[in-house]
């Protein structure tokens, strides 16, 4: 059994996404980070860093924070969406890495400043917007010759990435000019694991 602390996010949604693609039963804990839930002592001791989402494995009573850690974590216990052939293992992991590195820091900025911040500031939504739409485009060239992000098969990194590409009209965005990307998210929000885990926290 897992408990999920978790949020709203495309970091929390990502790993709800691969529980439900691994059929592992898990206890939900909304963690709600508008409302500073994140960095009550509780939680603090679960994720010193005060960030959704996190896990306790009952099974190894260990504790794993951070999304793409968990992510691996996952992957690797139960054997599955991770290749341990090294080639493919490491294509898998350097998109991970993408994700982790570049999609979800500027995605995220943009969304900051472009929705969430209390004062608009041109500069930092322009910024973010091209950084976002050249992501984008990375992506879309990645998916040009395969099905998935990594390669021939699904796996981890099609699931870190998803969420974040998928709020693209959140964003005020569009996905028309990357036709690959965009077929891409149309074939992946079919999945009813990707459904259900998208719903988590309900």
């Amino acid at each position: 059994m897992i408990d999920l602390y978790t949020f709203t996010t495309p970091n929390g949604r990502k790993v709800s996404i691969l529980l439900e693609e691994l059929n592992i039963s898990y206890n939900v804990h909304k963690i709600d980070i508008t409302q500073g839930q994140q960095f009550l002592p509780d939680f603090v001791a679960i994720n010193p860093n005060s960030k959704i989402p996190a896990i306790i494995d009952h099974d190894t009573e260990m504790t794993v924070f951070e999304s793409g850690a968990i992510l691996m974590y996952l992957a690797e216990k139960m054997g599955k969406l991770l290749p341990t052939e090294t080639k493919s293992r490491y294509q898998v992991m350097e998109c991970l890495m993408f994700q982790m590195a570049s999609v979800g820091p500027m995605f995220g900025q943009f969304n900051h400043f472009n929705r969430f911040a209390p004062e608009k500031v041109p500069y930092a939504i322009a910024r973010y917007e091209q950084e976002t739409l050249r992501l984008y485009g990375v992506l879309n060239g990645q998916l040009a010759d395969r099905p998935y992000i990594a390669g021939e098969d699904y796996s981890i990194a099609d699931i870190a990435l998803y969420p974040w590409v998928a709020s693209y009209e959140f964003m005020g965005l569009t996905l028309e000019k990357h036709p690959h990307l965009k077929h891409w998210v149309e074939i992946l929000q079919e999945r009813p694991a990707v459904q259900r885990g998208m719903a988590v926290p309900a």
